[in-house]
């Protein structure tokens, strides 16, 4: 009677051992890394943001030898009638109004900072120009990120990458700033936040593709 009771007696599995396996370890591990990335990776918003207040000081400081070349030049920012882009028409900056070249390369773009002191043509800068502006203007744009094109925009159509890709992405898909002629810089969506217009003998150029 006994004996038949131990063969039909329930064996107790044993319990789980509490933890994580190596898979789930893993699949965990994965899951932080993207979040991380996404969240303070190169193409994430919060870093391009903290990008886009160094980008406004760049173009704060380069508004400063802007201002010196103009006060040299009869009010007239610098202007190179040969010019096809920014680097040619801002390259009379360097190193008289800017010892400092790398001040001309966007910290939210992949572009290769140049040495402080070389000419601009021999690298590539990032920021595109409103050629044949004059310190006297208006509040008129003077300077910005790279934009998606050459031409006059009417507001709220797209000046900036709008999906992270070339071109215009300094900031990958989260706009750009602007300089004006009045020193003040303002951030901008991938959109126009005004009408930029160029006029008689204004010239927008970008930076070398």
């Amino acid at each position: 009677m006994t004996s038949y009771r131990h063969r039909n007696r329930r064996v107790a599995k044993p319990a789980r051992a509490g933890g994580f396996s190596l898979i789930e370890m893993l699949i965990s591990l994965a899951i932080i890394i993207i979040l991380f990335v996404m969240m303070f990776g190169f193409g994430s918003r919060k870093n391009q943001m903290t990008k886009k207040q160094k980008c406004q000081a760049n173009l704060q400081k380069l508004y400063i030898s802007l201002q010196i070349y103009a006060n040299d030049n009869a009010n007239c920012f610098p202007r190179n009638t040969n010019a096809v882009t920014s680097e040619d028409a801002l390259g009379v900056l360097v190193p008289q109004y800017a010892a400092d070249a790398t001040i001309f390369v966007c910290p939210g773009s992949k572009d290769k900072e140049l040495p402080p002191g070389s000419a601009l043509q021999s690298g590539r800068i990032s920021y595109a120009y409103y050629m044949g502006r004059k310190q006297t203007d208006a509040a008129l744009p003077l300077m910005s990120d790279r934009q998606v094109d050459t031409k006059p925009k009417v507001a709220h159509t797209q000046v900036f990458s709008d999906d992270g890709k070339k071109p215009a992405n300094n900031h990958h898909k989260y706009g750009g700033v602007f300089l004006f002629t009045d020193g003040n810089t303002e951030m901008s969506s991938a959109d126009a936040p005004i009408a930029l217009p160029l006029g008689t003998n204004i010239v927008l150029l970008n930076p070398k593709p």
